[in-house]
């Protein structure tokens, strides 16, 4: 295992630069960054460039999916190799938060771990078992590593991303209520708000779940044009302000939870289609626990999401939830209760750069 350098932000701090998923960022040693946590939030707003709509004195490329961090270290658990805090960084305010996990950013702790000698690779492939502190769950990644190296060459694909990967599939079990403390946290499948029905739901990740044609739009809309509806954005704003509370997240005005996600019927042969806001923009694909969260609510009976979904039979359901680049597939497996006991999806991820960045002080 390499050793901590001394935190200088002026001399420059080690980091790897990674794509996972359909989103990017930064990925760090928790050794390389202060332990005090205004310190390092400070030291990331100056990385990304935050707050600027543009970003441009940083490397954040003006996207939430692109000012992203992990923080990773050996864990003391049996059950996990590395620990995961993964922290989003806002773009145009001197916000970061550890309030969720990104699952699209866990696709690369995995050879993030192998590469900076965390984990030991034990074959072509290896299993990362990781720690995600945000939310204290398990995902386990295997990364393919032939030769004992982590290879980012392969035949896999996933919407949203040019070219093909070497894949990386992850598994997660336990998450039900991995932030608001039960799978659905008033006790309901469906609450009214604003007159909206909607599924307060967190299996993963805290969404927000309600049928796009209650909110006035068809579902099949492109981004821009939903970032452009105000009447929308202030209604959705207005149904999170108030689930926040019921979803056991407190105030959430300036949260990046819970997300929120308007489902129709499929139109390119898969389960349901979505729209989410992540909360204020526009996503421009959907979250990888915001997709293992929506397809849990699609097979819930009397849910919006069941209303519009065509759900498979069987104890193992794979459902293709599209987005408005394609589709991500979740492997649902049910319990005998019919209950979701675990899910996978199938990532990818290619590190960018890996060296030090730099971050002096704005004056």
């Amino acid at each position: 295992m390499s050793e901590a350098r001394t935190f200088d932000p002026i001399d420059g701090v080690r980091c790897m630069w990674m794509r996972g998923g359909t989103s990017k960022g930064g990925y760090f040693l928790a050794q390389d960054l202060p332990a005090d946590t205004a310190v390092r939030d400070a030291f990331l707003l100056r990385v990304m460039g935050s707050p600027d709509p543009r970003q441009i004195d940083g490397l954040g490329a003006a996207d939430p999916l692109t000012a992203k961090v992990a923080v990773v270290q050996c864990s003391e658990r049996e059950d996990a190799d590395v620990d995961y805090l993964f922290l989003q960084v806002f773009v145009d305010q001197a916000i970061v938060t550890d309030a969720q996990n990104c699952g699209n950013i866990l696709a690369g702790v995995g050879p993030f771990a192998i590469e900076r000698g965390l984990v030991e690779t034990t074959g072509e492939d290896t299993d990362v078992r990781i720690f995600m502190a945000n939310t204290g769950q398990i995902a386990t990644a295997r990364v393919p590593t032939p030769e004992g190296k982590v290879s980012y060459v392969g035949n896999a694909r996933i919407d949203g991303v040019p070219g093909c990967a070497a894949a990386i599939p992850v598994t997660f079990a336990d998450t039900a209520g991995s932030s608001c403390g039960a799978l659905l946290p008033t006790g309901h499948c469906v609450d009214v708000i604003d007159g909206v029905e909607v599924t307060l739901i967190d299996n993963g990740m805290p969404v927000v779940v309600m049928q796009a044609a209650d909110m006035g739009i068809s579902g099949t809309e492109s981004r821009e044009e939903l970032e452009a509806n105000d009447d929308l954005r202030a209604r959705l704003e207005s149904i999170r302000l108030q689930a926040g509370p019921l979803m056991n997240l407190g105030d959430v005005k300036d949260k990046s939870v819970p997300k929120m996600t308007m489902v129709s019927a499929a139109s390119n042969g898969g389960a349901l289609s979505t729209r989410t806001f992540i909360p204020h923009r526009c996503h421009a694909s959907i979250g990888v626990l915001g997709a293992v969260s929506v397809a849990t609510a699609a097979v819930l009976p009397g849910s919006p999401a069941a209303a519009v979904a065509c759900v498979p039979e069987g104890q193992q359901k794979t459902l293709a939830v599209e987005h408005p680049i394609g589709e991500m597939t979740v492997i649902l497996n049910m319990d005998d209760g019919g209950n979701v006991a675990s899910a996978a999806l199938l990532r990818t991820a290619r590190k960018l750069f890996d060296g030090d960045v730099f971050a002096h002080p704005n004056e």
